[in-house]
């Protein structure tokens, strides 16, 4: 199949920016890797889609659009396409050298049993700027099918793996807002979210010290777990349901103040509890595993967060945990680059959820193109 040319973009659930990311792909190998960038959400930027989250929580319908939701929706997509414009210029590509533009936008809700899952950004509007065909609203046709929606790069995981010299069954972690793994041995691919990633973190610190999240563990790393709050917090049923499972950011935000007792911890012993619930539940993941994997690639935000690693390959030995940049892989764009790759991979029809993955009855494509006319 002819090898496109693609720009990914995404933006997490951590909502601290835009991730860009090119790459060459036929939609099955990875061709070539171009340049990455990013472009980081202001403070107010990130008030904005906080407060569309947090109005987005009650919502029963795609359709409905709160002010707050609506006024977010524009900034995403003009930040997006802001993004992509300082990225074509720094890269000194024409646009008629890019195929297609994966935008994933901006997750301000995922309730899968709904059958919702919210991603901000006008995909029409984006690809009538940037003048580049846009595939977006990749999530969509998987939760109308009954799946998950989530996660949905574990086809890309696996296209990484495979350029990898690794025979043994080998698991990719995402650190984002919500964790999740996607297990490969051989053509075997499962995956599903773990539970909190680095959401609970950055809301805690954010709630008691104003800062946007804990900068290099060093709150968690002066602080000392809680371990009968642990225990509690891991008795939630979320860690013991089989997959396929997803979750919203903010599923775990009630039961952290029902069982968390964070009340009367100092910030730092709230920080290193919390951290030590995402590298639990990442832990308590391997039992629903068909087997241990062997090693891990951890990406993501929180790779950046040496506390929350040292706690993983504690809870992970004695299976050896790299971090994508140990790989050659990218940390920080990993996604923005998976984007990239499922937008070819929409163009031509190809799958891009599995039933091992989301949960969805056969394997299907996904994705919404928007032409620019």
């Amino acid at each position: 199949m002819p090898t496109l040319t693609a720009i990914g973009l995404m933006s997490g659930t951590s909502y601290d920016g835009v991730d860009l990311a090119l790459i060459e792909t036929d939609g099955e190998r990875i061709g070539r890797f171009g340049m990455t960038g990013y472009r980081p959400y202001s403070v107010p930027e990130r008030e904005v889609v906080r407060h569309a989250i947090a109005a987005a929580s009650n919502l029963s319908s795609d359709g409905e659009r709160p002010r707050a939701v609506i006024e977010a929706e524009q900034l995403i997509t003009d930040m997006h396409a802001e993004a992509v414009e300082a990225f074509l210029a720094a890269s000194g590509l024409p646009q008629s050298s890019v195929a297609v533009v994966g935008f994933h936008g901006q997750t301000v809700l995922h309730r899968p049993d709904r059958k919702l899952s919210i991603q901000l950004g006008n995909g029409e509007a984006l690809a009538a700027r940037i003048g580049i065909p846009v595939v977006y609203n990749f999530r969509a046709a998987d939760i109308a099918a009954g799946g998950q929606g989530a996660p949905v790069v574990p086809i890309f995981h696996r296209a990484m793996t495979r350029m990898l010299d690794r025979r043994h069954a080998i698991a990719v972690l995402n650190l984002g807002g919500v964790a999740n793994v996607t297990f490969i041995s051989g053509d075997q691919l499962i995956a599903f979210d773990t539970g909190p990633g680095n959401a609970l973190i950055d809301d805690f610190l954010r709630l008691r010290t104003g800062q946007a999240q804990d900068d290099e563990g060093s709150a968690a790393g002066a602080g000392k777990v809680d371990h009968a709050a642990l225990n509690r917090l891991l008795a939630h049923p979320f860690f013991a349901k089989p997959p396929p499972k997803s979750l919203d950011r903010n599923e775990f935000l009630h039961w952290l103040a029902q069982e968390g007792g964070f009340a009367g911890k100092s910030t730092e012993d709230g920080a290193a509890t919390i951290t030590a619930l995402t590298a639990a539940a990442v832990a308590l993941s391997t039992k629903l595993l068909p087997e241990r994997p062997q090693s891990w690639i951890a990406a993501g935000g929180g790779t950046r967060n040496p506390t929350l690693m040292r706690m993983l390959r504690e809870q992970l030995a004695p299976a050896h945990v790299d971090t994508a940049g140990d790989v050659g892989w990218s940390a920080d764009a990993l996604e923005a680059q998976a984007f990239a790759y499922l937008a070819v991979r929409s163009l031509k029809g190809l799958p891009i959820t599995f039933p091992a993955t989301t949960g969805v009855p056969y394997p299907l494509t996904g994705g919404v193109l928007a032409k620019n006319l």
